[in-house]
């Protein structure tokens, strides 16, 4: 049997870091979700509110995070870095 190096609470949070990055750097810009949304390719906006809100078990993933960093001109690890341990 193997285990995993990281807990199910560390994914959480990363999920949870990613998501409040995202949030935090299109309010800033004055960016709706929706613009974010398909300025990224998607069709909608409830994939991308869902996912910013960490509901219905949806989350960003690498090519998400990569298109977000650069729509909102901002390297992609601004995205992923703890803003607390960092």
């Amino acid at each position: 049997m193997f285990t995993s190096n990281a807990s199910d609470e560390e994914i959480a949070q990363l999920h949870k870091t990613i998501s409040d990055n995202i949030k935090t750097h299109r309010i800033n810009q004055n960016i709706s979700q929706l613009e974010l949304a398909l300025t990224i390719g998607m069709k909608s906006g409830a994939f991308f509110g869902n996912a910013e809100n960490n509901t219905n078990g949806k989350h960003f993933n690498i090519e998400h995070i990569y298109k977000i960093a650069k729509a909102l001109d901002i390297p992609i690890s601004s995205l992923i870095d703890d803003p607390i341990h960092h």
